[in-house]
């Protein structure tokens, strides 16, 4: 699927989708724009501009609502499904990247990627999302990932490069950190959420995944990565988890129950990230060397 060129250095990074339209949003960070694209045909419908830097974007399906991180102009957007054209944007923390939503109190969670040069910089925004306003800046021990909410523990997991840790900030007390959870390899990166056994999918740098317990921190299981990774996406119909890595470019693709890695799809060098569309079973790879997507089928169903 083609997809705008490059106005600019750079390429794509997270995306979301929304279950009741199956549209997906990418963020197209070298052109400062979301990229929209309908599942239901494969086809790229349009892009949402003047989003300066942006890195990613969630979805709210209860709300109707999609947020966007603009690690460029510090802020976070916010708009209902199809009024793209009145989007909010909020002031957040230093680069905002990862995104994380309170579905019941409204908050919206901007992981911010901070400055090593600005000391403190390095924190997590509280955005109340009906008031739309910055509500708590949470200071953390290091550069922020991915960040994912569980709405069971009503809880907030944020993983941090180094110290190798996944903060955890209850919604409830958004105000400060709550507890860790210590990890055991370099550069925890892509997280995701089995809420059916309460474990924590956490992807590393070093090339390790882990699958943690929420509650006590343990790690259950760990397996080996083709390489470094970024996004993941776990599948619960499937009970399946997809793993892009960007070099050598491709998607691991695991079986969650026992961590094993049952195939190795090639994408393209530099693939980073991916989306993934639940009602089809589809996995999108963003192709930055050649500017389109690239849609995956798991047939295992």
């Amino acid at each position: 699927l083609d997809l705008p060129a490059h106005e600019r250095a750079g390429g794509f990074d997270h995306a979301a989708v929304h279950r009741a339209s199956s549209q997906l949003y990418v963020a197209h960070t070298a052109n400062n724009a979301l990229d929209v694209i309908d599942c239901n045909s494969d086809r790229y419908l349009r892009s949402i501009p003047n989003l300066t830097g942006i890195a990613g974007a969630l979805i709210s399906d209860e709300h109707n609502l999609v947020f966007t991180s603009n690690r460029g102009e510090d802020t976070v957007g916010i708009f209902q499904i199809g009024e793209e054209q009145k989007i909010t944007k909020i002031k957040v923390g230093i680069h905002p990247n990862g995104l994380s939503f309170d579905p019941k109190r409204g908050l919206l969670l901007a992981a911010n990627v901070g400055d090593p040069d600005i000391a403190g910089s390095f924190s997590v925004s509280i955005v109340n999302v009906v008031q739309k306003k910055l509500v708590s800046s949470i200071p953390v021990a290091g550069r922020t990932r991915w960040t994912i909410f569980d709405p069971a523990t009503e809880c907030f997991y944020i993983n941090l490069a180094d110290p190798f840790q996944i903060a955890v900030v209850e919604s409830a007390h958004p105000t400060r950190v709550a507890r860790w959870i210590e990890i055991q390899s370099q550069g925890p990166h892509g997280l995701d959420f089995d809420p059916a056994t309460n474990r924590l999918f956490c992807a590393c740098d070093a090339g390790k995944l882990f699958a943690v317990d929420t509650l006590s921190g343990k790690i259950l299981l760990e397996a080996e990565l083709t390489g470094a990774p970024d996004v993941i996406f776990f599948n619960s119909t499937l009970k399946h988890l997809y793993v892009a890595v960007g070099d050598p470019g491709v998607i691991d693709l695991f079986d969650t129950d026992s961590l094993t890695r049952i195939d190795m799809v090639s994408t393209e060098k530099g693939a980073h990230t991916i989306g993934f569309n639940a009602t089809h079973n589809k996995v999108y790879a963003f192709l930055s060397e050649s500017q389109r997507a690239g849609i995956y089928f798991d047939r295992s169903l």
